[in-house]
């Protein structure tokens, strides 16, 4: 299984975003109550990562979303942006 990429990320005040690409090495989706929130977002003064790479998802806690095996993401790829205030997996899907 390889890890699937974060290939577009519109928010655009994350430390890790940089033109629309997430520069994370991985990112974690998931917050206990079902919530399909990015939990790598962060503010910061100023943006880090790995410039010449594009993020993975690392892990998903979201069981019930279809792409999710055993805590890993299958789907071939994702996107992450805003949703109700917060940084979402916009990919995610209920089984």
């Amino acid at each position: 299984m390889e890890m699937p990429k974060v290939m577009e990320c519109s928010v655009g005040n994350c430390a890790y975003n940089t033109m629309q690409t997430c520069h994370a090495m991985a990112i974690t989706v998931g917050e206990p109550d079902g919530d399909p929130a990015c939990d790598t977002y962060f503010v910061a003064d100023r943006h880090g990562g790995v410039k010449d790479m594009t993020a993975g998802v690392g892990a998903c806690k979201l069981a019930e979303c279809k792409f999710n095996t055993d805590y890993e993401c299958s789907a071939s790829s994702i996107k992450v942006g805003m949703h109700e205030g917060q940084a979402d997996c916009l990919t995610y899907e209920l089984k």
